[in-house]
């Protein structure tokens, strides 16, 4: 297919995309440029390997595959690097919960810190840009967030702490889009990232071994791994790679296992336990939280001191829960039926049907 046409203007309305180098950016972009914006691309340079600390690091191919991209849309590119700012605000915040014996949630910190702090400043301040744009699967209008069409891709959980004046200056343009609707538009604009499997893994870090990689960063912690009774049953690695709920890769072997599955229930830092668990799993049950550094998204009637009734998620691919949010410095949220595993260190995010009224992290 033919390089779609650019009809630029001067009183076009300029748009900077920031691509990732994956599919879901590359057709935010093309999608831009046929609805004729003057669209720019930009790739964010976030992570970088060292000698000390080296995997499988694909950006490389990532950048390549953006600048296939935007020659194909015939669009400028630039390339920004924010190694250091990801590193100080979003990385060593990761490292330090982890630390702390916390699950943290760096996709929700790099939002942001990165794609709607530093690369949104440098869209809006030093590219003239009235818009920025991303492939994310969510709907920004008036500084409202909305879930977007496909529910199973929807992204608004990892945008809560998202400022609404952010939001007044944002495109989303697979709002409306089906996931099998963007690979068929990839295909049909002629986009080298058409087949590009989906990244997964830590946000610009990419797909690593989780033990393996944080091990470069924090010195192993071997410890015991005992049941609720305090019996030893097996030897953990470090505290920080576990989290309440797990099952899979605890290693405890030559323990009858006639009860079930093995998972994690607590990890007691003061001793350096993991403790785990057979059988019942309701210990993992929890009636409510609290929830520090609320971010409200768009016009909100929530006041301090008053309570309100919403729907909720805990974490990402979880369904709504009805809850009672009792608004203040440090929030309380009750649950209406309890909830499994909630983990200190992840987000509370509150619905109101599909807009995405904010949320903020779980502390107890």
């Amino acid at each position: 297919m033919a390089n779609i046409s650019n009809k630029k203007t001067s009183q076009q309305t300029t748009v900077v995309v920031g691509l990732s180098g994956g599919v879901d950016s590359s057709v935010a972009a093309a999608l831009l440029l046929e609805q004729g914006y003057n669209v720019v691309g930009v790739f964010m340079k976030n992570w970088e390997d060292t000698e000390q600390y080296t995997s499988e690091c694909l950006a490389a191919e990532d950048y390549r595959d953006v600048v296939n991209v935007c020659g194909k849309l015939g669009i400028k590119h630039y390339t920004v690097n924010f190694v250091q700012k990801y590193r100080d605000e979003v990385f060593d915040y990761f490292l330090k919960t982890l630390q702390k014996g916390n699950t943290p949630n760096p996709d929700v910190l790099c939002n942001r810190q990165i794609k709607f702090g530093a690369f949104f400043d440098f869209a809006i301040q030093q590219l003239g840009a009235d818009f920025v744009a991303t492939g994310h699967y969510a709907k920004a209008q008036d500084g409202n967030l909305y879930r977007a069409k496909d529910q199973s891709k929807d992204q608004t959980y990892f945008l809560n702490q998202v400022h609404t004046d952010k939001l007044r200056q944002t495109i989303f343009p697979l709002a409306d889009y089906l996931k099998v609707d963007i690979r068929a538009l990839a295909n049909k604009y002629g986009l080298s990232t058409a087949s590009k499997k989906d990244s997964t893994g830590i946000c610009f870090v990419g797909e690593r071994n989780f033990k393996d990689f944080v091990h470069q960063f924090l010195q192993p912690n071997p410890g015991d791994i005992v049941d609720t009774q305090g019996n030893i049953v097996g030897k953990h690695t470090g505290l920080h790679g576990y989290t309440i709920g797990q099952r899979r890769g605890l290693g405890i072997g030559g323990v009858k296992d006639s009860q079930g599955s093995w998972f994690v229930v607590s990890k007691e830092i003061s001793t350096n336990r993991l403790v785990v668990k057979q059988s019942d799993q309701s210990v993992l049950n929890s009636t409510q939280c609290k929830v520090d550094n609320i971010n409200l998204i768009g016009k909100s009637n929530w006041q301090k001191g008053n309570t309100y009734q919403c729907t909720a998620k805990f974490r990402y691919r979880q369904q709504d829960v009805a809850v009672t949010v009792n608004f203040d410095d440090i929030t309380t949220v009750v649950f209406e039926t309890p909830q499994r595993a909630v983990t200190v260190g992840q987000y509370a995010v509150f619905y109101d049907g599909q807009r995405c009224l904010g949320g903020g992290e779980i502390i107890q």
